[in-house]
């Protein structure tokens, strides 16, 4: 009987996909804490997931070389803009702290999607060698 990874893994290789890509977008964001007029952009998680794993709408690319809809990540996943609790006077809305404890949160959330997924594959090798 073949082993089917969809089926045994489930969303967490979407939801690791989603994590590295927020990760990106919050360290960006943390670099540019200091740039005046930068916008801070994260996404809604649960949406991207949702659409990642097929329970939304997507858009779909038929060549590599098209374009992602501007507005969106790598994913597909629509970029909001963050509304800071208390506006700069030169136009930035990174609240550095707060973009630091969601890197944090994205960071231990990241580790164990990891560590399930490692646990997954440690049970998968283990029923193929009859352990």
């Amino acid at each position: 009987m073949p082993i089917s990874f969809n089926a045994a893994l489930g969303s967490h290789e979407q939801a690791l996909l989603l994590r590295t890509e927020r990760m990106r977008l919050q360290s960006s964001n943390i670099a540019n804490a200091e740039t005046p007029g930068y916008k801070a952009r994260d996404f809604n998680f649960a949406e991207a997931l949702k659409q990642a794993t097929g329970n939304g709408m997507r858009m779909q690319t038929t060549n590599v070389g098209h374009m992602q809809p501007h507005g969106t990540t790598t994913m597909g996943t629509n970029l909001q803009y963050q509304v800071p609790m208390q506006p700069s006077m030169d136009g930035n809305t990174v609240d550095l702290q707060q973009e630091r404890a969601r890197f944090s949160e994205n960071a231990v959330a990241y580790q164990a999607t990891l560590r399930f997924l490692s646990g997954k594959f440690t049970g998968m090798k283990n029923a193929l060698k009859g352990d």
